[in-house]
């Protein structure tokens, strides 16, 4: 029997704007006293709640719940408002945050700023869930979507020391060359990703490989051990020396 902790259902948004070159996306660098990823770099993302269970409800898609809990966690710990029709202005971005920080539930924040969430503007990218001993454990679904345009981006100061923008490419060499690190999922996300050189590139390569969860494991090669991942889901590189993925 395993001793794991049963994993907790989370969503993450993967915010990719236009930039000269590769398009950038949205960073978190998470505060160093957190109980998972301390210190990480990470894209914005948490569990799914109940609430967003209840907004779920009244939405066709199976994975309402989780798009939801993206978009409402992205806007919680940034201020973008992403997803959402009419696309909101930077003030009403920032009262939306607001009233979540306020302890508003997220439909009700919604419909006194005449918003609603537009969930076909999440793209399904992929599904991990490790099982690495951490204190916790997730199982999360992953998606792309286009930043709105205007809302600056500002880390919610209780999780995270900053939100920045740059390229898949700038950060890996950042965490390669030791001045910044990743959790393995992260690590794997960001090489598929610096493939792209536009988010209609990476929605096309997302509509091409099913999104299935992914649950790493160690296997020995030539007399070490190797941390792996299907090879047919769209990475480019599948297995990381055990000794080195956990320094990351």
């Amino acid at each position: 029997m395993s001793d794991l902790p049963e994993p907790i259902p989370a969503a993450t948004l993967i915010l990719m704007r236009k930039a000269e070159g590769a398009p950038e996306i949205l960073m978190m660098e998470r505060a160093g006293h957190m109980a998972f990823a301390a210190g990480a770099l990470v894209f914005p993302g948490g569990r799914i709640e109940p609430q967003d269970e209840a907004l779920g409800s009244r939405f066709a898609e199976a994975d309402a719940a989780a798009r939801i809990a993206a978009i409402r966690e992205t806007i919680e710990e940034t201020g973008i408002a992403a997803g959402l029709v009419p696309a909101p202005d930077a003030e009403a971005a920032r009262r939306l945050r607001q009233d979540l920080a306020g302890g508003a539930a997220f439909g009700r924040a919604l419909e006194q700023l005449c918003l609603a969430p537009e969930l076909e503007a999440l793209t399904p990218f992929a599904r991990w869930c490790p099982n690495f001993r951490e204190t916790r454990r997730f199982d999360t679904l992953f998606y792309l979507a286009e930043a709105p345009r205007g809302i600056k981006a500002q880390a919610d100061e209780a999780e995270a020391v900053r939100a920045f923008w740059a390229t898949a490419e700038a950060v890996l060499a950042d965490v390669n060359a030791g001045r910044a690190h990743v959790i393995f999922p992260t690590r794997r996300n960001l090489e598929r990703l610096a493939r792209f050189g536009s988010i209609e590139e990476a929605r096309a390569d997302a509509s091409r490989h099913q999104v299935q969860k992914i649950t790493p494991w160690v296997e020995e090669r030539d007399g070490r051990e190797w941390v792996c991942i299907p090879e047919d889901i769209g990475y480019p590189v599948t297995a990381e020396l055990l000794e080195t993925a956990r320094r990351r």
